[in-house]
């Protein structure tokens, strides 16, 4: 499967335009692009799935209060709040409330669009369905890391926030119009795991999960 390539430049996205709600906004940034400048290129994903992660969460990492380790979350929405997990990988969230009020929405996997022979060099994987799908190897494709916490994705910078143009001469190619998009509960964890508020573009190949949870 070749996944398509933006035909129409990139433009980044406003902070007015991203809801003050993390709910919201986990739904919003589906579809929309994730970009990381990199010395030698650039590479780029759509995002496909995403989970919210919202004020008063006793699964989110704000749930305790404002830390050294957790802070990016309490900036105004719009900025990266990055962490390393269980000791393996890194994970991107996007800080999604107004500045002192946790909240963040976890990116758990992107459509590859821009640099895929790179993404391919930096995951060690050929496999273009497994480069993007999922928090962790998105981060290793994009080469995502604690260095870029904090970081503003909607001003210009190594990594940011994008839309693709949806104008009939601008379609992103991909030969279909974006698919419904759906909700689940979240997954890998146990705390408020009844919860429904994973988001994900119905039958998209690069969503993670098992089967059941992308259907």
């Amino acid at each position: 499967m070749k996944p398509a390539v933006p035909v129409s430049p990139l433009r980044r996205l406003r902070r007015t335009e991203l809801p003050a709600d993390t709910v919201a906004l986990a739904r919003f940034l589906i579809g929309k692009v994730v970009v990381r400048e990199l010395p030698t290129a650039r590479v780029s994903g759509r995002i496909v799935e995403t989970e919210a992660y919202p004020r008063g969460d006793p699964a989110a990492h704000h749930y305790i209060g404002p830390t050294p380790r957790n802070r990016s979350m309490y900036l105004r929405r719009g900025h990266a709040y990055v962490y390393f997990s269980y000791g393996n990988h890194f994970m991107l969230n996007v800080s999604a409330e107004i500045e002192g009020v946790g909240g963040g929405v976890l990116i758990r996997a992107l459509e590859p669009l821009e640099g895929i022979e790179q993404m391919k060099l930096h995951r060690q994987n050929t496999n273009i369905c497994d480069l993007t799908s999922g928090p962790g190897r998105l981060a290793r494709a994009l080469q995502i890391d604690r260095g870029l916490d904090g970081i503003d994705l909607c001003a210009p910078g190594p990594l940011w926030l994008g839309a693709i143009s949806t104008s009939p001469e601008h379609q992103l190619g991909l030969g279909r119009p974006q698919a419904p998009i759906r909700h689940s509960r979240r997954i890998g964890i146990s705390r408020a795991a009844h919860r429904l508020l994973r988001f994900y573009e119905r039958g998209n190949p690069f969503v993670s999960g098992p089967a059941r949870l992308r259907s």
